[in-house]
Protein backbone atom coordinates (compact mmCIF):
# COMPACT_ATOMS: atom_id res chain seq x y z
CA UNK A 1 0.00 0.00 0.00
CA UNK A 2 1.03 3.61 -0.34
CA UNK A 3 2.22 5.26 2.86
CA UNK A 4 0.80 8.65 4.02
CA UNK A 5 3.89 10.28 2.51
CA UNK A 6 2.70 9.08 -0.90
CA UNK A 7 5.67 6.73 -1.23
CA UNK A 8 5.23 2.97 -1.52
CA UNK A 9 5.79 0.86 1.57
CA UNK A 10 9.11 -0.97 1.72
CA UNK A 11 8.90 -4.18 -0.28
CA UNK A 12 5.61 -3.14 -1.84
CA UNK A 13 4.35 -5.28 -4.70
CA UNK A 14 3.29 -4.25 -8.18
CA UNK A 15 1.74 -0.79 -8.45
CA UNK A 16 -1.89 -0.87 -9.55
CA UNK A 17 -4.34 1.95 -10.19
CA UNK A 18 -8.02 1.11 -9.62
CA UNK A 19 -10.34 3.48 -11.52
CA UNK A 20 -14.04 3.34 -10.69
CA UNK A 21 -16.63 6.05 -10.03
CA UNK A 22 -18.29 3.83 -7.39
CA UNK A 23 -16.16 5.02 -4.47
CA UNK A 24 -17.11 2.26 -2.02
CA UNK A 25 -16.46 -0.45 -4.61
CA UNK A 26 -13.09 1.09 -5.53
CA UNK A 27 -12.03 1.34 -1.87
CA UNK A 28 -13.07 -2.24 -1.14
CA UNK A 29 -11.31 -3.57 -4.23
CA UNK A 30 -8.16 -1.60 -3.39
CA UNK A 31 -8.17 -3.06 0.12
CA UNK A 32 -8.61 -6.63 -1.16
CA UNK A 33 -5.79 -6.19 -3.69
CA UNK A 34 -3.58 -4.59 -1.05
CA UNK A 35 -4.05 -7.66 1.14
CA UNK A 36 -2.83 -9.73 -1.82
CA UNK A 37 0.43 -7.81 -2.04
CA UNK A 38 -0.33 -5.03 -4.53
CA UNK A 39 0.51 -1.36 -3.96
CA UNK A 40 -2.84 0.18 -4.89
CA UNK A 41 -4.00 3.72 -5.60
CA UNK A 42 -7.54 4.76 -6.51
CA UNK A 43 -9.00 7.29 -8.96
CA UNK A 44 -12.71 7.95 -9.46
CA UNK A 45 -12.84 9.18 -13.05
CA UNK A 46 -10.86 9.17 -16.27
CA UNK A 47 -9.29 12.59 -15.71
CA UNK A 48 -8.01 11.63 -12.24
CA UNK A 49 -6.72 8.37 -13.68
CA UNK A 50 -4.79 10.07 -16.46
CA UNK A 51 -3.26 12.57 -14.00
CA UNK A 52 -2.10 9.72 -11.74
CA UNK A 53 -0.78 7.70 -14.69
CA UNK A 54 1.25 10.72 -15.84
CA UNK A 55 2.73 11.12 -12.35
CA UNK A 56 3.32 7.49 -11.32
CA UNK A 57 4.86 4.41 -12.93
CA UNK A 58 2.03 1.93 -12.48
CA UNK A 59 2.41 -1.69 -13.52
CA UNK A 60 -1.29 -2.08 -14.33
CA UNK A 61 -4.63 -0.28 -14.29
CA UNK A 62 -8.03 -1.75 -13.44
CA UNK A 63 -10.39 0.53 -15.36
CA UNK A 64 -14.19 0.65 -15.14
CA UNK A 65 -15.85 1.12 -18.53
CA UNK A 66 -18.87 3.16 -17.45
CA UNK A 67 -17.97 6.40 -15.68
CA UNK A 68 -19.10 10.01 -15.95
CA UNK A 69 -16.85 12.22 -18.06
CA UNK A 70 -14.35 10.33 -20.16
CA UNK A 71 -15.53 6.73 -19.98
CA UNK A 72 -13.22 3.74 -19.74
CA UNK A 73 -12.83 3.35 -23.50
CA UNK A 74 -11.91 7.03 -23.96
CA UNK A 75 -9.51 6.81 -21.00
CA UNK A 76 -7.95 3.63 -22.43
CA UNK A 77 -7.51 5.35 -25.78
CA UNK A 78 -5.56 8.19 -24.08
CA UNK A 79 -3.50 5.75 -21.98
CA UNK A 80 -2.47 3.97 -25.20
CA UNK A 81 -1.20 7.30 -26.60
CA UNK A 82 0.73 8.28 -23.47
CA UNK A 83 1.81 4.92 -21.98
CA UNK A 84 1.44 2.30 -24.73
CA UNK A 85 3.03 -0.52 -22.70
CA UNK A 86 0.85 -0.10 -19.59
CA UNK A 87 -1.39 -3.11 -18.94
CA UNK A 88 -5.06 -2.14 -18.61
CA UNK A 89 -7.75 -4.52 -17.38
CA UNK A 90 -11.25 -3.33 -18.22
CA UNK A 91 -13.95 -3.88 -15.62
CA UNK A 92 -17.68 -3.34 -15.89
CA UNK A 93 -20.98 -4.26 -14.36
CA UNK A 94 -22.64 -3.88 -17.73
CA UNK A 95 -21.77 -6.54 -20.26
CA UNK A 96 -21.72 -4.71 -23.56
CA UNK A 97 -20.06 -6.77 -26.25
CA UNK A 98 -19.36 -3.72 -28.42
CA UNK A 99 -17.43 -2.03 -25.60
CA UNK A 100 -15.50 -5.21 -24.83
CA UNK A 101 -14.54 -5.56 -28.50
CA UNK A 102 -13.54 -1.87 -28.71
CA UNK A 103 -11.48 -2.13 -25.52
CA UNK A 104 -9.68 -5.24 -26.68
CA UNK A 105 -9.09 -3.66 -30.10
CA UNK A 106 -7.45 -0.72 -28.30
CA UNK A 107 -5.10 -3.11 -26.51
CA UNK A 108 -6.75 -3.86 -23.18
CA UNK A 109 -4.98 -6.73 -21.43
CA UNK A 110 -8.25 -8.35 -20.36
CA UNK A 111 -11.93 -7.65 -19.76
CA UNK A 112 -13.71 -8.75 -16.55
CA UNK A 113 -17.25 -8.21 -15.30
CA UNK A 114 -18.60 -7.15 -11.91
CA UNK A 115 -19.02 -8.56 -9.44
CA UNK A 116 -15.38 -9.37 -10.00
CA UNK A 117 -13.86 -12.48 -8.48
CA UNK A 118 -10.87 -11.13 -6.56
CA UNK A 119 -8.86 -14.31 -7.05
CA UNK A 120 -9.41 -14.13 -10.83
CA UNK A 121 -8.51 -10.43 -10.90
CA UNK A 122 -5.40 -11.14 -8.83
CA UNK A 123 -4.35 -13.82 -11.32
CA UNK A 124 -4.91 -11.48 -14.28
CA UNK A 125 -3.05 -8.64 -12.54
CA UNK A 126 -0.05 -10.81 -11.68
CA UNK A 127 0.19 -11.86 -15.33
CA UNK A 128 -0.31 -8.27 -16.53
CA UNK A 129 2.27 -6.88 -14.11
CA UNK A 130 4.76 -9.52 -15.19
CA UNK A 131 4.49 -8.20 -18.75
CA UNK A 132 4.66 -4.53 -17.71
CA UNK A 133 7.66 -2.52 -18.95
CA UNK A 134 8.08 -1.00 -15.45
CA UNK A 135 8.92 -4.40 -13.94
Amino acid sequence: MTMPSGKPAAGAGPRVLVVDDEQEFAAALAKRLGLRGFDVEVAHDGEQALARIRATAFDAVVLDIRMPGPDGVATLRQVRLERPGLSVILLTGHVLVSQAIEGMRLGAFDYLTKPVDTDRLTEVLRTACGSSPTR
